[in-house]
């Protein structure tokens, strides 16, 4: 899988479609997530990353970012990040 596309991809979808901090029309915070991307996608290329994905992020929003988050829109999300990482794979194959 193309890591840099992953990475753009996954970069994205949590500052457009995640956003538990509310940022994405703040041009001067473009950048905020940028330091979890990384993991989010090791996370991604794991064979059944699930439930590691979506403790990374419920972690991220409550324990990193101090935010009350609901644990459904966290779930949902990382269907999200694992539709995309699939379609990815597939798209190269």
């Amino acid at each position: 899988m193309n890591t840099k596309a992953l990475h753009q991809a996954v970069h994205s979808a949590v500052l457009n479609e995640w956003d538990p901090i509310g940022i994405r029309n703040i041009p001067e915070a473009q950048d905020e997530y940028v330091a979890y991307v990384p993991r989010i996608c090791e996370l991604l290329k794991l064979p059944d990353s699930r439930n590691d994905v979506s403790s990374y992020l419920w972690w991220l929003a409550t324990e990193q970012m101090g935010i009350s988050e609901n644990r459904q829109v966290t779930e949902d999300f990382t269907d999200r990040l694992i539709q995309i990482a699939t379609t990815m794979k597939e798209t190269e194959q």
